[in-house]
């Protein structure tokens, strides 16, 4: 009889510990899900472009199987966010099941139709569930921002482009980009074609997309009006916090000879992340090309993050002030052949994070055996992680004169001779506040201070304090009091 009573007790535990459950799935209302997440947020995003994907993680804390009888985006097909739940696309889902102390993906993403704003402005919805009659959610939350949008409708030299009128013919054109909104370049290279010209006000913002650059063709003109509290940026179109320092997420600008001897100029310019920053040459595919009669001309420009390199120049002339350039994967700068290429002042610094790196990041080359490659450098700075920091092609054909004055330099290459003069090489100490954060302004204990050479009269450094103590620092910054 006690054997008889012992399995009509267990029977009865069996059956009131499964009375919530159909099938193995759990039933109870009191059924919950847990997210990684409230809010998905997605941090200025551009009208009409696709966003970035972002992820939410679904748990089942429920010891048993559970099914979501829905997931849905709050809007359905009308909303302006996409879902995705475990790799099936679409606004609507149902009877998603999670097996007990299990989970799922939720990948979303956003594109926002533009509206007549020009501040940025906010987006919202929410992804619902519905498991056993309990309802939760996890917002979506999406900053838009209006802009000005370049996209690609025809093809130069096999070169994807779109002409500065956004028409289908090239220039002449003569056009100003006002503060009011971004300007963004889609699918390819904006082009301006011969004797178009494009002047940039202070503050505006570029933001330029996967492969996407600006092309100076030959005789077009570029002025980039910056200033030291409203700089010019040039950077690509993803804009959360996880992409700031993503070196490669565009191309470059690229600018060819003006013939009317017209100088390409950019006044405190912040070009960030890109392939290359800067590409400035007459002709790339023939070496022994004469060297351009107009000059580019760089003035407290900032060229960070470059996945390749940050200015290549090739049969070309660079005069820059001021300017710095860092964190390039290959070199800093890359000059070659027939040009002339003075640096005052400028800070040139690779501790490039983002793989490994073995080249310099000064590499100076000349295969024109008929003109002489000259890069000459003023109470300049020049440092990084590797050993060499400067160097000179071996195999080249023709001669590279260059010269360092007054100048911090890294290298285990002999630095004796007439190309050097006052030069600190290998300096021991501090030299940048701090680089981890991008930070070049001088340590206190900088060997680059008093350091210089005040013949130059470069009367103010990159932030626009004066150098009048008589014995200038070195670099970009000088420190003061």
């Amino acid at each position: 009889m006690r054997k008889i009573i012992s399995i009509l007790f267990l029977f009865t535990v069996v059956v009131f510990t499964f009375s919530c459950r159909k099938d193995g799935i759990e039933t109870s209302p009191s059924a919950s899900l847990n997210f990684s997440t409230d809010t998905i947020l997605f941090d200025t995003v551009f009208a009409t472009l696709g966003s970035t994907t972002l992820r939410l993680k679904v748990y089942n804390p429920n010891s048993s199987t559970v099914n979501i009888s829905s997931i849905s985006v709050g809007n359905g097909a009308n909303s302006q966010f996409r879902i995705n739940v475990d790799g099936v696309s679409g606004n609507i889902h149902t009877d998603i099941e999670i097996e007990g102390k299990d989970s799922l993906f939720i990948f979303a993403e956003v594109t926002i139709d533009p509206n007549s704003g020009l501040l940025p402005f906010v987006v919202t919805d929410k992804i619902n569930f519905i498991t056993n009659g309990n309802q939760q959610s996890v917002a979506l939350v999406a900053w838009g921002q209006n802009a000005h949008y370049y996209v690609t409708n025809q093809t130069a030299n096999g070169i994807p482009v779109v002409y500065l009128d956004r028409g289908t013919s090239p220039g002449p054109l003569d056009s100003t980009w006002i503060n009011d909104k971004p300007y963004v370049i889609y699918g390819g290279y904006l082009t301006l074609d011969g004797d178009d010209k494009l002047t940039i006000d202070p503050g505006v913002q570029v933001h330029l997309h996967n492969n996407s650059g600006i092309w100076v063709y030959e005789d077009g003109n570029i002025q980039v009006n910056g200033t030291q509290t409203d700089p010019v940026t040039f950077q690509g179109t993803r804009l959360e916090f996880s992409w700031q320092d993503v070196p490669g997420q565009w191309d470059r600008i690229w600018i060819n000879e003006n013939t009317s001897g017209t100088d390409n100029v950019f006044n405190y310019a912040i070009i960030k992340n890109a392939f290359i920053g800067i590409q400035a040459e007459t002709n790339p595919f023939n070496p022994t090309a004469p060297t351009s009669p107009n000059t580019l001309r760089l003035n407290n420009c900032e060229i960070h993050n470059s996945s390749a390199v940050g200015i290549l120049a090739s049969n070309y002339k660079i005069s820059d002030t001021n300017s710095v350039i860092t964190n390039s994967g290959q070199y800093n700068l890359l000059l070659r052949n027939n040009g002339d290429y003075r640096f005052y002042h400028t800070t040139i610094a690779n501790y490039w994070s983002g793989g490994i790196r073995k080249t310099p990041s000064i590499f100076l080359q000349n295969y024109d055996a008929s003109g002489v490659t000259v890069a000459n450098f003023y109470n300049c700075i020049i440092h990084g992680d590797e050993d060499i920091e400067f160097d000179t092609d071996g195999g080249s054909v023709g001669p590279i004169n260059f010269l360092f004055d007054y100048c911090i330099l890294k290298t285990t290459n002999s630095t004796a001779g007439a190309s050097y003069n006052n030069v600190i090489v290998n300096p021991g100490g501090i030299l940048f506040l701090d680089k981890a954060l991008h930070n070049y302004h001088l340590d206190p204990s900088s060997p680059a201070i008093n350091a210089g050479n005040n013949a130059l009269g470069v009367g103010s450094d990159h932030d626009g304090n004066p150098r009048v103590d008589g014995s200038p620092d070195l670099g970009a910054y000088e420190i003061q009091p």
